[in-house]
């Protein structure tokens, strides 16, 4: 067996053993998936009659229109929501003294890592289902085309996939979970500062600015032009290059940090 194989191997136990954690706390995941669909049912019943009529259009805008607009922020939130449990089980894992014991045994280095990743993915892409069934039940309305439905589905898997890597180096980066559970919080609120929740030519002139040239707004408009069937490229090709960006800066800093404290 070649070093390539016995990697995978490694991966595939660590995998495993990321899912037996949350098939121990299940609660941990209920509440991750729990907090978007929080957000989503607060902002459509409370604000999406109000919320709704002001956004840009035919005058007749209804608490299903702003259901339509929220959708691709809740989706962003949702990512986000489980990054949280990410950089807290890799911190658990480099504080806790687990990491002496993988030392001493003859697993693939890079297998620890690949583990939290791939089990960070399997937890956002059980969020995301719910997320976007739970949308559907209160009333989304979309006319992607299948192709259009497939792009969507893998810049998702694209931005978990980047948000995980960026996580997991913030987990290697705390020097406790509890200082990791915080970090990964920004990236919650960003889209409410953001196209998220409101169209950005609402805002004022310097938070206007700072929605529009943030990360995460070229990703929800191009999450939004998807599910409407009317994708704009530029906004499709910032998301992929700005999802790509934050994967390699995560992933190349998570490989750093990984070797210098699995070292110590």
């Amino acid at each position: 067996m070649n070093t390539a194989s016995y990697a995978v191997r490694d991966s595939a136990t660590m995998l495993r053993r990321n899912l037996k954690h949350m098939a121990r706390y299940p609660s941990q995941t209920l509440m991750l998936i729990g907090l978007p669909l929080l957000f989503l049912l607060l902002f459509v019943y409370a604000f999406g009659g109000t919320m709704g009529a002001g956004l840009p259009g035919t005058p007749a805008r209804e608490r299903g229109d702003y259901l339509t607009f929220i959708t691709p922020g809740i989706l962003v939130m949702a990512v986000a929501s489980v990054s949280i449990s990410t950089a807290v089980s890799v911190a658990t894992d480099m504080t806790g003294g687990i990491i002496d014991r993988f030392r001493t045994m003859a697993i693939a280095k890079v297998s620890v890592l690949t583990g939290h990743v791939l089990g960070a993915m399997v937890q956002t892409a059980l969020a995301l289902a719910t997320v976007l069934g739970v949308a559907f039940l209160l009333g989304l309305e979309t006319g992607a085309s299948a192709m259009q439905w497939s792009g969507l589905v893998g810049l998702l898997a694209l931005l978990s996939l980047a948000m995980t890597w960026f996580t997991v180096a913030l987990g290697l980066a705390s020097p406790n979970p509890e200082a990791a559970s915080n970090w990964p919080m920004i990236f919650i609120m960003l889209p409410f500062v953001g196209s998220g929740f409101v169209p950005i030519e609402s805002m004022p002139t310097g938070l206007r600015w700072f929605a529009e040239y943030q990360p995460f707004t070229p990703i929800i408009d191009a999450f939004r032009g998807l599910l409407a069937g009317s994708p704009d490229g530029s906004d499709v090709l910032w998301a992929v290059g700005g999802c790509t960006m934050i994967g390699l800066v995560g992933y190349l800093w998570s490989r750093r940090l990984y070797r210098t404290r699995a070292a110590k």
